[in-house]
């Protein structure tokens, strides 16, 4: 599962670096988008410029809502059905029994109602069990957003894989830099990259490169948060 602490946080970029090192590594890749909003049918979607940078995974989008709005306020506005947690953990199911790897895009963060009871992103990952990684933003105010994730993680006994940052400056500021040392904190996991911003502009072999050089071991590719959090010590 991959949830962002808020939007435009870079989740897109970072499954895309997951699968395109995973594929790199001979493993079937699938991609489930439970809801897609901001679009309209035709439009690409996250799904489609996941398997633009990293190759031929297999793409699932289960609904698209056209308002860039919450999974839930979008389908009630188009007078469409949500997508229900159920709904999305069984099409994960069913991908699972033919790929090695199923990584879940959330829309926003986790906790961002995806129906009208209150179901959610933490929901489908709870009903598979599955571990969530977070994707945060690097400067100002992504403790107190990443802080809340985790706690609502263990809360409901989900295993948090780790943070990544999805989108680090060229010039990072002094609360980016300092961050590297205290998002793991906050998270209680790992810190298991940090994309470049820019890095979605990438052709597909610029961005296996990057995705091998800004994930860590776990995830497939070499970083090193140590060291590279002595590089930028502030």
């Amino acid at each position: 599962m991959i949830s962002g602490t808020g939007t435009e946080i870079g989740k897109t970029v970072v499954t895309a670096a997951i699968a395109s090192l995973a594929l790199a590594a001979g493993q079937k890749v699938a991609v489930l988008k439970p809801a897609q909003t901001g679009l309209r049918p035709g439009e690409p979607g996250d799904v489609d410029q996941v398997a633009a940078l990293a190759g031929p995974v297999t793409g699932q989008e289960l609904a698209r809502f056209p308002d860039p709005l919450a999974p839930d306020t979008a389908a009630r506005r188009a007078g469409l059905p949500p997508v229900r947690p159920a709904v999305a953990a069984a099409a994960a199911t069913q991908l699972a029994e033919q790929h090695d790897l199923v990584l879940v895009e959330g829309a926003g963060g986790l906790l961002v109602r995806f129906d009208d009871s209150g179901g959610t992103l933490a929901d489908v990952a709870w009903a598979l069990g599955a571990p969530v990684l977070l994707v945060a933003a690097a400067g100002l105010g992504t403790l107190n957003a990443t802080t809340l994730s985790a706690e609502a993680l263990a809360r409901r006994g989900i295993a948090c894989a780790g943070v990544v940052i999805g989108s680090w400056p060229a010039d990072p500021d002094l609360a980016a830099r300092c961050n590297l040392s205290d998002l793991p904190v906050a998270a209680g996991a790992a810190l298991l990259g940090v994309v470049p911003t820019g890095a979605g502009q990438l052709d597909r072999v610029e961005f296996r490169a990057m995705a091998r050089r800004s994930l860590a071991p776990p995830l497939g590719g070499t970083f090193d948060a140590e060291e590279f959090t002595e590089r930028y010590a502030a």
